[in-house]
């Protein structure tokens, strides 16, 4: 059939189906062509149910899927499935009376009592009208044959394309979009009228599905996992029963898994992560008998309300990935999505998937930080309740950097090392907030306060240079590679002249006891004192340098290390001008030559700096526009690596240091 499918109704309002298994519920009969195990649920009669004013749940959600569907010819490989309402008996094995008769009333409403009660069904997100009764009643009728015709063996999978929604609506009352609970009524049926006892419900849609798992949170036979933007329980539908400690009570306690997103913005990579490690390693644990998909679309790119990213490729894969359980038996039925070009285009992906279609391949991708960091909690949370968790594959990377060392820190503590060694050089110890980031990085000789000549040497760590054993791999050829340490024979001449030396290394350390999470939710002002390397600079000299006795001081900055030397000149002039004797700045291929940013303090740094550049840095060439005269010597060096320019040109920063020391005061 290529047209829309209107209603073949079989209305049964009699106690077709009670609590008691024995009973059995009206359905029409049918029997599919051999050739085809995939049906669908469509009617046009779920339209009847619409705001005038308009209304993000609208018919539109589910014609324009049905419209895909037909231009893509994909319903002539699919069973057309009759739809009828919902009976009372089947209703009331999820629902109270009280709501029955509620819904039942809609159809009643004159227009003046609809106006009345518009801001009372606007307080639950809801809009009611005349034709909500009979939509609500087929949507939930829709998904019941579904249901049964794949619990029944006559189809392996069907596509409900149903509407208004239903996995907000709990037992009394009806919210979000949603009057009956679609799912959770199907699912009832199916365990009273069917062999099937086991029902996985997985539930995508962007917010969670209160209502499904209140219906099941004690029973054991059902698991509920659900995906969903939580945000500390304050996005729809708001408080802690969405959390990951909310697991279920009683004999149900463990077979509620929420998966909940503290931030909108997921994506394909961060849904595939959380499939791989919690939703199927669970799902196998468990053993489904049935899968119900509530397929809302909401978390799709481009959805105003869910603000997510899931792209219509990776709702196939994970439709793929569900479709290899309970031996293929597999329902999805529709639940919210409201951008109507993304919830067609992922209802489409997913209808080729259940029609044995290969989802396309997806992009190289990672998940982000906060959905790994969510998952490794889920995974702590479900561990206590499933044997298949495997906790310590889902660690962040911060969780095994306690133990963990940075190729940074494993350098800082070969130059700690090697200056003890050679010089009797110790640490100088921090306080505050400096001490965390530069632990273990500030070293002085032992004469720090009696030596009157003070070097200054402000550096980040030497360099690496790393031979490949294979590009495929990037393995490293630790016999050929090595650390270049610029210092060296700079360090060696201060040590022959007598002069005391302080070592900094500004390279901050990581920070392995924060996530980087949790950094970035972390008070601002201490984040950038962590990273303010002027900071560092600033301190010492308030504590150690002018207390030193020191009567000479010397300032070496090499690389990135002389800008924040230039600010610790700006931030303390007053006490450096007299003090300080020397500045050199060793620049390399940097931009420019750094200089104190306040015009009153570079007469004195012209008569007392010395920059080295190589001899082919730009500000050398004829046609340069900078203003040389701005430091006291500009020294070329005839050699391109920047490593190597403090060796070259060391017999030019000997000679401009014992000259400026020279220099009376």
């Amino acid at each position: 059939m290529t047209g829309t499918q209107d209603a073949m109704v079989v209305d049964t309002d009699d106690a077709s189906v009670s609590k008691h298994p024995t009973q059995r519920s009206v359905s029409v009969p049918f029997q599919p062509p051999r050739d085809l195990a995939v049906g669908y649920v469509y009617s046009s009669e779920m339209t009847s149910h619409f705001n005038p004013r308009g209304h993000q749940e609208a018919p539109e959600r589910i014609t324009r899927i049905w419209q895909a569907i037909v231009d893509e010819k994909l319903n002539t490989r699919m069973q057309w499935l009759p739809i009828r309402p919902v009976t009372k008996a089947e209703a009331l094995l999820v629902h109270s009376q009280n709501l029955w008769d509620l819904i039942e009333a809609y159809q009643y409403m004159s227009e003046q009592q609809i106006v009345d009660s518009e801001a009372y069904y606007e307080q639950l997100s809801l809009y009611v009208m005349p034709g909500t009764t009979r939509a609500a009643r087929l949507s939930c009728g829709g998904v019941i044959e579904a249901c049964l015709s794949v619990a029944r063996g006559r189809l392996r999978k069907v596509f409900a394309i149903c509407r208004p929604p239903g996995h907000h609506a709990e037992p009394d009352q009806s919210m979000g979009f949603c009057f009956f609970n679609n799912v959770a009524v199907a699912t009832r049926v199916v365990q009273q009228l069917t062999p099937i006892k086991r029902v996985m419900i997985l539930d995508w849609d962007v917010h969670h599905g209160n209502g499904t798992q209140r219906a099941f949170n004690d029973d054991p036979s059902v698991l509920y996992v659900s995906l969903h933007r939580y945000e500390g329980g304050t996005f729809y539908p708001c408080g802690e029963f969405g959390g990951m400690t909310s697991c279920g009570e009683g004999p149900g306690l463990g077979f509620s898994v929420n998966i909940p997103w503290p931030e909108k913005g997921m994506g394909d990579a961060d849904y595939i992560h959380a499939f791989q490690r919690i939703v199927m390693p669970i799902a196998m644990e468990f053993a489904p008998e049935l899968v119900i998909i509530s397929a809302g679309f909401d978390a799709a790119l481009g959805d105003e309300l869910g603000e997510c990213r899931v792209s219509p490729v990776g709702y196939a894969h994970m439709t793929h990935m569900l479709s290899g359980l309970a031996g293929g038996r597999l329902v999805v039925a529709l639940e919210g999505g409201y951008n109507l070009d993304a919830t067609m285009k992922s209802a489409l992906a997913v209808t080729k998937v259940i029609l044995g279609e290969a989802p396309e391949q997806l992009p190289p991708m990672q998940a982000s930080e906060t959905a790994t960091e969510t998952v490794y909690l889920v995974a702590k949370e479900q561990s206590k309740y499933w044997k298949n968790i495997d906790t310590k594959s889902c660690e962040p990377r911060e969780e095994v950097e306690s133990i963990s060392f940075s190729i940074p820190e494993i350098l800082q503590a070969h130059r700690a090392h090697f200056l003890h060694k050679n010089y009797k050089m110790m640490q100088v110890p921090l306080l505050g907030f400096l001490q965390s980031p530069f632990a273990g990085q500030v070293l002085s000789t032992s004469d720090l306060f009696e030596n009157k000549t003070l070097i200054v040497l402000v550096h980040e760590f030497g360099n690496l240079r790393l031979e490949l054993e294979s590009t495929m791999t990037c393995d490293l050829n630790l016999e050929r590679s090595y650390l270049l340490d610029f210092s060296k024979d700079l360090m060696r001449w201060i040590n022959s002249e007598g002069y005391a030396l302080l070592d900094i290394n500004l390279y901050p350390k990581p920070f392995a006891s924060v996530s980087q999470h949790s950094k970035r939710i972390a008070n601002k002002k201490n984040a950038e004192r962590y990273e303010d390397t002027t900071a560092l600079l600033t301190y010492l000299w308030d504590n150690y340098i002018h207390l030193s006795g020191a009567h000479e001081v010397v300032f070496i900055g090499h690389g990135p290390a002389c800008q924040p030397l230039m600010n610790l000149i700006d931030a303390r002039f007053n006490s450096i001008n007299g003090l300080v004797k020397a500045v050199v700045q060793i620049v390399g291929y940097t931009k420019v030559p750094f200089t104190p940013k306040k015009d009153e303090f570079r007469s004195w740094y012209a008569k007392c700096s010395c920059v080295l550049l190589p001899a082919n840095h730009y500000i050398f060439r004829p046609e340069g526009t900078y203003n040389k005269k701005k430091h006291g010597i500009l020294c070329p060096i005839e050699e391109i690596q920047p490593v190597k320019i403090v060796t070259r040109g060391l017999p030019a920063i000997q000679d401009f240091i014992k000259k400026q020391l020279a220099i009376p005061s």
